[in-house]
């Protein structure tokens, strides 16, 4: 898979793919596309869910029960997990232990006629009648028939049978709302909005059917609706965690930290040991800058379950919070342990390396992040030459020629200024410098330039809506995405106010800081330090031709003129932009901002000098690196 498509865009696509697999009868590619696709994102609970479905229709019940059980622990209120969980022991004819998993679900989802019908049967089977709720009638039956073919992937007949119950009875909401599921299962999110809508009419005191709503709105990105949806679902019914852990999403995905942080503190007070709300809750507290707090529900996590890699590597990931000795021991012994997961094996590598260079034990360090970086790459699909190849075709379709007639954008259009370069090279520095600017609005790692450019008929004001919902009222705005640097020709077509600053550091550095550090998805190339070298070189191969066919739009900044005299480096990077000096750019870490980026922590402190030349810590390991760099380092401190 490409490294530098949009995460989401490609889980969403495998999920359809795979649903379309089912739905077409071909189980085994819909497994392998499951797998392959985990792969590149573990632990993606959805997936995961699709897979265990899929390994009971194969006849694997058994791997699926583990599997769905992993799931459940990790997403307590994940319905659907539990349903399959209980089809998974189902299929292996015990019955009678499905029974609490079924009773999970009717306690999330209390509108499951399917898990209310399997209850039943197996109540009655042991000589249990069964509740007068769990009694059904010829539309409930209509239904679970609906409901079994939907679980098979058989969409088209599972919406027959709905249309059907609606013919007789067109007023039933839960019907409505069923169809909206159906919808936003095959991805159809507008009609799903639509079917769903309709059915908050009809049944407008059903909670369940406001938050399913809220998640189609969202994923239109329709903030407002999905945030007025969502919070109409929580006054109905205050105390379901569901409703909360939603909107909480959403306001995230608008850059309403702060928001987002009381909500999923309201959550955490419904389900107290969660870790995966922990988690949810300290990257939250993280990214608003309350560090104290972030460190208590991680350290929260760990005691809970200190075997779960992802409160380590949390902890490793604020790259201000120190280990202890204890910390230490205590990680060694859970990366002893036989039956730890890949995926924590991974977290806890990485945060185990990260204590250890803390300590100084640099050799020890290197071998953490070496075992981590070889379990997380057998993960991963890269192809190296594909990228050497995606660069040969933009230098070729973006020649000199290529910008000659770009139409201007109208005055007053707010100003994008896209911050690229390699990971772990000083882009949030920089970000933050101008963010300190009364004219300019911080954001975060916008997705939009991704999808812009993806575009079948790529438009650049449709980039500005989208960004406007991350931005304030200053004409000019950031957008910190490192790939970006890929784009840099299409987004100079689209938007030709738009400025480009590429942020450079010492290329030994920035690998190794990328080889360092765990990325949550996007960066396969990170994970083998050859593969990281050759990714550097071509980097720097395409930024050259931006800079040969784009030299008024792109200025590059190095990272260690900015640490060792940040004035006129400032000063640069404001006239590039054409903005004055304001002396809070240069008090950088005193503005209060939400930041998403690994650097969060490094950026709220005064400008230091230790980061610079700390490849030199590691450069016994390095020999491979270095000779793949070698093109690069006798001129790294040129400028353009």
């Amino acid at each position: 898979m490409n490294s530098n498509t949009d995460p989401l865009k490609q889980i969403k696509a495998a999920f359809a793919r795979a649903s379309a697999l089912i739905q077409a009868g071909d189980l085994s590619m819909a497994e392998a596309v499951c797998r392959e696709t985990l792969q590149q994102f573990p632990g993606e609970n959805n997936l995961s869910c699709l897979l265990g479905a899929v390994l009971i229709r194969l006849r694997k019940s058994e791997e699926a029960e583990s599997l769905l059980r992993d799931v459940t622990e990790q997403v307590p209120q994940f319905a659907k997990a539990h349903e399959e969980l209980a089809n998974a022991i189902l299929a292996q004819n015990q019955p009678k232990r499905a029974i609490p998993s079924l009773e999970r679900v009717l306690e999330i989802e209390p509108d499951n006629d399917l898990a209310r019908y399997k209850l039943a049967k197996i109540n009655t089977a042991y000589g249990k009648p069964p509740d007068d709720d769990q009694i059904l009638g010829e539309t409930d039956n209509m239904l679970m028939e609906a409901a079994l073919l939907r679980a098979k992937g058989k969409y088209g007949a599972a919406e027959e049978l709905y249309q059907s119950v609606l013919a007789r009875e067109p007023g039933n909401g839960k019907v409505y709302q069923l169809l909206g599921k159906l919808a936003m299962e095959q991805g159809h999110f507008a009609d799903a909005a639509i079917l769903l809508k309709r059915a908050t009419s009809l049944a407008p005191e059903s909670a369940d059917i406001w938050v399913d709503l809220g998640n189609a709105y969202a994923e239109q990105e329709r903030f407002d609706d999905a945030e007025a949806a969502t919070r109409r679902a929580i006054q109905l019914q205050p105390d379901a965690p569901r409703s909360r852990q939603v909107l909480a999403g959403i306001l995230s995905r608008e850059s309403k930290y702060g928001e987002a942080v009381d909500v999923l503190q309201q959550v955490l007070e419904l389900q107290p040991d969660s870790i995966e709300l922990l988690l949810a809750y300290g990257h939250s507290l993280r990214t608003v800058g309350r560090l104290d707090d972030a460190v208590a529900a991680f350290r929260r996590a760990l005691e809970l379950s200190p075997g779960s890699g992802g409160p380590w590597w949390s902890l490793a990931n604020l790259k201000t919070h120190e280990f202890g000795d204890a910390d230490r021991v205590l990680m060694g012994e859970q990366l002893a342990r036989d039956d730890i997961g890949d995926d924590d094996r991974v977290k806890l590598c990485f945060a185990a390396g990260t204590a250890a260079e803390d300590a100084g034990n640099f050799d020890s360090a290197f071998r953490f992040f070496e075992e981590g970086n070889q379990v997380r790459r057998t993960q991963e699909s890269y192809d190296p030459v594909a990228t050497q190849e995606r660069i040969d075709e933009l230098l070729t379709e973006f020649d000199e020629g290529a910008f000659a007639n770009v139409a201007e954008m109208q005055p007053g259009t707010p100003v994008p200024v896209f911050i690229v370069g390699m990971p772990r090279s000083g882009t949030t520095l920089v970000e933050q410098i101008l963010a300190s600017h009364s004219q300019v609005d911080g954001t975060r790692e916008l997705p939009y330039a991704e999808r812009l450019v993806r575009r079948a008929a790529p438009d650049g004001q449709w980039y500005l809506d989208q960004a406007a919902v991350h931005r304030g009222e200053a004409p000019y705005f950031t957008d910190k995405a490192p790939g970006n640097f890929w784009h840099i020709g299409r987004l100079a077509q689209l938007l030709p106010h738009a400025k480009f600053i590429n942020v450079r550091r010492h290329p030994l550095d920035s690998c190794m800081g990328s080889f360092k550090q765990l990325f949550a998805s996007g960066q396969s190339w990170s994970y083998d330090l050859f593969e990281i070298g050759e990714y550097c070189l071509g980097y720097r191969r395409l930024m050259d031709h931006w800079h040969e066919v784009l030299p008024s739009a792109l200025l590059d900044v190095q990272y260690e003129d900015i640490v060792e005299n940040i004035e006129p480096q400032v000063a640069r990077i404001l006239e590039f932009c054409g903005l004055d000096m304001e002396p809070a750019c240069l008090a950088f870490h005193e503005t209060q901002r939400a930041i998403e980026s690994a650097s969060s922590e490094q950026v709220r402190q005064p400008l230091y000098n230790t980061a610079v030349n700390r490849w030199r810590d590691y450069e016994a390991h390095l020999g491979e690196l270095i000779e793949v760099l070698q093109p690069l380092v006798p001129v790294e401190r040129s400028q353009k």
